[in-house]
């Protein structure tokens, strides 16, 4: 049996199959914790979105993009980078840690399972942010005298204290 389709729907097939390619990385410590080791097996492989399934600590270091990475199963630690973008990171499973970043804006971010720290960071935007399952904490940032914490629960679900 043949099925004929259109050029049409033969490109939203292609473009659907190729979206969902995820490339699935069940821990940094399959690199090493090295991310300069990650990113050059990331560019062999075409740069394809991909996620970590566990922890990705960072803390220090002089990275400036995720790349193409849009999950981290647990925590995350950015704290003290050089990091000005989220890129496509749309999910962190456990706690996000951006303190003293240069950070502006949380972008394509979406839910934070656990605590958001964005203390002593110039962010200005949430972006997409619409959870945080623990803490939002706010501390020295220009959100802190933004916006008050009513105003903040109507655009993000929060599920404990923010602070201001």
């Amino acid at each position: 049996m043949k099925i004929i389709i259109t050029e049409n729907q033969y490109k939203k097939l292609f473009k659907e199959e190729k979206e969902q390619k995820v490339l699935r990385i069940p821990s940094f410590k399959f690199f090493d914790n090295d991310w300069d080791l990650l990113q050059k097996f990331l560019e062999r492989n075409g740069n394809p979105p991909y996620s970590i399934g566990g922890d990705l600590f960072l803390e220090g270091t002089s990275i400036e993009s995720l790349g193409n990475l849009i999950s981290v199963g647990g925590f995350m630690d950015l704290s003290h980078t050089d990091i000005q973008s989220l890129g496509n990171l749309k999910s962190v499973g456990r706690d996000l840690n951006l303190y003293g970043t240069p950070i502006k804006s949380l972008g394509n971010l979406q839910s934070v399972g656990g605590n958001l720290n964005l203390i002593h960071t110039p962010i200005e935007s949430l972006g997409n942010l619409t959870s945080v399952g623990g803490e939002l904490d706010l501390l020295e940032t220009p959100l802190s005298t933004m916006y008050s914490e009513k105003q903040i629960r109507q655009m993000v679900d929060v599920g404990s204290k923010i602070y201001l």
